[in-house]
């Protein structure tokens, strides 16, 4: 393990690029693997994760030609839907359950078997909410106990569609059930009762899919995919991580005296609940060279140094924001009053029990919390807790993270156990913060 310490700093300043997004980089290498052609991706998240991806994909015969040097043109030259081949090796997923359950849908609609894996916290994380949809549709499943993995798919291309609704929304359920449905048949169809990132849904329109969104009277969606479609290969351009960027701008709102810019993150109006949830606590965030890559809406993210207040953020807003509650709630142990978070009982299930983990982290620093199964309500006092502690990140990246940025405010240094986890979604997290201005070594 690699333990690294961030100490309170003066202030942040100037303009950073974080890495691209890692939802749109995953669909960009499997759809340019299914599609007829060439595909080129530019910005693609060259963090573990993705990698795993790629190197699957690689497997099953789709060709991937590499740039030269981080951050060139990735080249993908697929094989046409229904066209990948059977995997020799276990698929390794690494740390990413994104990959996992998504890949699970494309492979669950060829006609063999595919085995997948991935590290410790992925292999504990539960799988069923995607093999149940999948199941019904015709494909099965050997999983270890829970419905975990390693985990064997057994796929066939005599799939049928359902209509499938979610019984908690995930993107990442939605995606797979979708996925299968390309090489199925007829119309699939997923009902959401809160809308979810549509990522999913934009890029394969940007392939050249029919997929078709209906707003229903309650406000959820009605997702529908045409089974069989020709995908052709596409030019992807991967905006900066909303995701990712969630972290300086905390950084720069808790630290007097900041003002940094973020260049080019996407900013799809289903992954924005962070800022629109910053800006209610009072932070001082604006967005300008707004356009469109790639059928994702773009923009600069101009950021300074805020005095915060606590909200209530609402349940329907989570599936907007779910991996950016960590940082949120350093942003919280910052701001004058309460901060309730409802509905986030989705963050027990990531890479890690997060909520549990940053109650103990921020208790550990300082701050005054309570939590529930699927509820946080953070009080701060205005200014920064006194820092001081090790934080146990079990594994997860956004969890080394946030604290790393809490760190940056709080009067004594905040630790974490192992920073190596990183990588997966932000590498060289900890150089792009020094240069703005952080202590972190």
């Amino acid at each position: 393990m690699s333990a690294i310490a961030s100490h309170k700093c003066k202030n942040l300043k100037g303009r950073i690029v974080v890495p691209g997004d890692k939802s749109i980089s995953h669909r960009a290498l499997m759809l340019g693997g299914i599609a007829v052609g060439e595909t080129t991706i530019h910005g693609l998240l060259e963090g573990e994760d993705v990698l795993c991806t790629a190197a699957a994909m690689e497997q099953m015969g789709a060709q991937i030609e590499r740039p030269s040097e981080s951050g060139g043109v990735w080249r993908v030259y697929g094989r046409g839907v229904g066209g990948l081949s059977e995997p020799t090796e276990t698929l390794d997923m690494g740390n990413s359950g994104t990959a996992a359950r998504l890949m699970t849908g494309l492979m669950a609609a060829h006609p063999f078997s595919t085995k997948f894996s991935g590290d410790a916290s992925l292999n504990s994380r539960p799988m069923a909410r995607v093999t149940v949809p999948l199941e019904q549709m015709g494909a099965s499943f050997v999983t270890e106990d829970g419905g975990r993995m390693p985990m064997t798919v057994k796929g066939s291309d005599q799939l049928m569609p359902i209509e499938y609704t979610l019984p908690v929304a995930s993107a990442q359920v939605k995606s797979a059930v979708l996925f299968a449905g390309l090489n199925t048949a007829g119309i699939t169809t997923v009902i959401e009762s809160h809308a979810t990132r549509d990522h999913s849904e934009r890029m394969l329109q940007h392939f050249g899919a029919t997929v078709e969104t209906e707003v229903m009277n309650d406000g959820g969606r009605r997702i529908s995919v045409t089974g069989y479609p020709e995908l052709t290969g596409q030019a992807v351009i991967v905006p900066s991580d909303i995701s990712s960027a969630a972290f300086p701008v905390v950084a720069a709102l808790i630290t007097p005296g900041s003002h940094i810019t973020i260049s080019g993150v996407g900013m799809n109006p289903l992954r924005t609940g962070i800022l629109d949830t910053l800006i209610e606590m009072g932070g001082d965030i604006q967005f300008v060279n707004e356009c469109e890559e790639a059928g994702e809406p773009v923009a600069d993210i101009v950021v300074k140094s805020s005095n915060l207040t606590g909200v209530v953020v609402p349940p329907e807003r989570a599936p907007s924001m779910i991996d950016e509650y960590p940082v949120l709630a350093m942003a919280a142990a910052c701001a004058s009053g309460s901060t309730r978070m409802d509905g986030i009982g989705e963050l027990r299930v990531k890479e890690s029990d997060r909520l549990g983990v940053v109650a103990r982290g921020l208790i550990a620093a300082g701050v005054q919390l309570e939590e529930g199964e699927d509820w946080m309500t953070v009080h701060g006092t205005g200014s920064p807790p006194k820092g001081g502690n090790m934080v146990a990140a079990e594994l997860d990246h956004r969890i080394a993270m946030s604290f790393l940025i809490l760190g940056m405010a709080s009067d004594q240094p905040i630790t974490v156990d192992d920073a190596s986890p990183m990588d997966t979604s932000f590498p060289g997290f900890a150089d792009l913060m020094n240069d703005l201005g952080a202590e972190i070594k």
